[in-house]
């Protein structure tokens, strides 16, 4: 239990600090929500990447039936990254909304 809490906290802080830089020099807010889903199918799959170009039909098949058979303990650490791309968006329209030039 303490392993899934831990996993929680570093999936949000981890993509939150990921999205929040990406956001701070690319200065697109939502940019790393967007890109999210693209990095999920990059952790359930259990192939290469160039099954997607060589066979896209079996490969996208493969990662829905794979995000499908997840654990709920699995989605929810999942969800928790995806929160915190969201968190981080939310952070950097403050930021500008509130004067920072660099944000």
């Amino acid at each position: 239990m303490l392993q899934f809490i831990v996993s929680i906290v570093l999936f949000f802080v981890l993509f939150f600090g990921i999205a929040f830089i990406l956001n701070m020099l690319l200065r697109q807010t939502w940019i790393m929500s967007f890109v999210y889903p693209i990095v999920i199918m990059l952790i359930v799959d259990e192939f290469p990447l160039s099954n997607y170009f060589n066979n896209p039909g079996s490969a996208f098949s493969t990662v829905w039936y794979n995000l499908i058979n997840l654990n709920v303990y699995d989605i929810v650490i999942l969800l928790a990254g995806f929160t915190g791309t969201i968190v981080s968006g939310i952070v950097i329209r403050m930021l500008r909304k509130n004067g920072y030039r660099m944000f």
